[in-house]
């Protein structure tokens, strides 16, 4: 095949149904004639209880197919179910040089495309970092479409591992996730709102995210109830640990220095950032939980927002010198540091200052796009520059990670 074509891709990616979340990160193809992008999302999905609709197929960089899902909903295996009935008719039509797959090996969808491939390499994103057997037919599904993947692009070390361990023997590029800093920027960036109230004289923490037991808010409340300085604390986010929350805000005492509010759009979250001297992100380590990630640590970031974070799973890689690790459930070790940074604004702003710089320098959709990229020529056997072949390789510890099987991570 000629060079001069340009190497057409089928990514097929549930996450990127919604623009501000997982479809921004194509848009530096716009600028990579040599690269032909084409994009499958779900017409509806089902998440968290929510049902998000499809954003309009007009994206730059990547021609966006809205298809119809079968089985949107299975019970807690929904996100792993799921298949295109239009994927044959679309990719005989399209004859891509490489598929790309942002799904978990033990998909259906995955299993899906790799028997539908025909001449295309396969790549395949993967996040889950804990290994478990599964139960069949995925474990099955999992080891079949590894052993078709031509290239695998890594959330995490641990995640790799768990490839690695079923049977993935390839070529491996880490990739991160990218921020829209057109949303998340620092307050300095953004009008300043006339009717905004006066800050108070407190040490204002947020946390963005579900409200499950295992994100550790509950050691967030008892370090607060232990502090010597008055912490507050927004929260901002749903689910089913809330009654138990507010239930523990009542018996501790904090009611007027405790937020609760439902899920927000980016802005109205970047919004609850900007006030703020940090961000949480405190979660414990499970059989069934270890953070992957966590996104929200990055969006904080790059507000100009330091975070605490747990020791959880690849929280403090991702986190970097922009803030500060304490261990997992230990609310005296939280209490005592948050006492600490309550006195210390200049510490406080340097890891504001560290914070920004973290995700300038590792999580721009640029960077994104270019492992992307790297992924797929190197699956295509097309040459890869020089100065991206550091990308590449297996050993390279990074800062990334989700979780296991019904623990996927949610599109906001």
């Amino acid at each position: 095949m000629s060079e001069a074509r340009p190497l057409r891709i089928v990514s097929i990616a549930h996450p990127a149904v919604s623009r501000a979340i997982g479809r921004r990160r194509y848009a530096p193809f716009a600028e990579r004639p040599e690269l032909d992008v084409h994009l499958v999302v779900p017409a509806t999905w089902h998440e968290f209880g929510r049902v998000l609709t499809a954003d309009p197929p007009d994206d730059p960089g990547v021609t966006v197919h809205v298809m119809p899902i079968r089985l949107p909903r299975a019970g807690p295996m929904g996100w792993y179910l799921h298949v295109y009935p239009g994927l044959r008719r679309l990719l005989r039509r399209l004859d891509p040089d490489v598929i790309h797959l942002w799904e978990e090996p033990w998909s259906l969808v995955a299993l899906q495309a790799s028997l539908l491939k025909r001449r295309a390499a396969l790549v395949l994103e993967v996040d889950q970092n804990i290994l478990k057997r599964l139960p069949p037919p995925f474990e099955a599904i999992r080891r079949h479409v590894l052993r078709h993947t031509a290239h695998l692009l890594s959330r995490s070390p641990d995640a790799t591992d768990v490839c690695r361990a079923r049977g993935y023997a390839g070529p491996v590029t880490m990739i991160g996730y990218g921020v829209d800093q057109e949303v998340f920027r620092p307050a300095d960036a953004v009008a300043a709102d006339p009717g905004d109230a006066p800050r108070p004289p407190a040490l204002r923490l947020g946390y963005v995210g579900r409200l499950i037991a295992e994100k550790g808010l509950d050691d967030a409340l008892d370090a607060m109830a232990r502090t010597s300085t008055p912490v507050s604390l927004a929260i901002v986010g749903e689910g089913p640990h809330e009654p138990a929350l507010r239930a523990r805000i009542a018996a501790l005492g904090l009611g007027d220095r405790v937020t609760l509010r439902g899920w927000a759009s980016p802005a109205e979250v970047a919004r609850v950032m900007h006030g703020l001297d940090a961000l949480i992100l405190l979660t414990r380590t499970t059989g069934a939980v270890r953070e992957q990630f966590g996104r929200v640590v990055v969006e904080a970031q790059s507000c100009g927002v330091p975070v605490i974070g747990s020791t959880c799973g690849a929280i403090p890689d991702v986190v970097g010198d922009g803030g500060w690790i304490v261990p997992e459930r230990d609310p005296d070790a939280l209490a005592a540091l948050l006492d600490t940074i309550a006195g210390d604004p200049q510490g406080r702003a340097a890891r504001a200052s560290a914070s920004r710089r973290n995700v300038l320098t590792r999580f721009t959709y640029k960077a994104v796009a270019e492992a992307l990229a790297t992924s797929w020529l190197s699956a295509a056997g097309r040459t890869i520059p020089r100065e991206k072949i550091d990308i590449v390789g297996s050993d390279r510890r990074s800062p990334l990670s989700r979780s296991d099987i019904g623990n996927h991570a949610p599109t906001r």
